[in-house]
């Protein structure tokens, strides 16, 4: 390994606002189920299927409308 590198032509890294982040989350088993349910039909992983989905809601806003009966 050099004892110096030269940085001057380097540039920004294209991708870092797109780094993920790890995060603990309490899901119900039945919405586990469904996303690898999903998982499975579209050979898409469910974690990313959920991250797909949450991000969704996201970029579109999206407001929860929830009514406790």
């Amino acid at each position: 390994m050099k004892k110096e590198y030269d940085f001057s032509n380097a540039r920004p890294n294209p991708y870092a606002k797109k780094l993920k982040s790890q995060i603990t989350i309490n899901l119900d088993v039945e919405t586990i189920d469904y996303f690898k349910e999903q998982a499975a039909a579209s050979g898409i992983p469910y974690q990313t299927l959920i991250n797909l989905y949450l991000g969704d809601c996201a970029k579109n806003k999206r407001q929860l409308k929830l009514a406790w009966n």
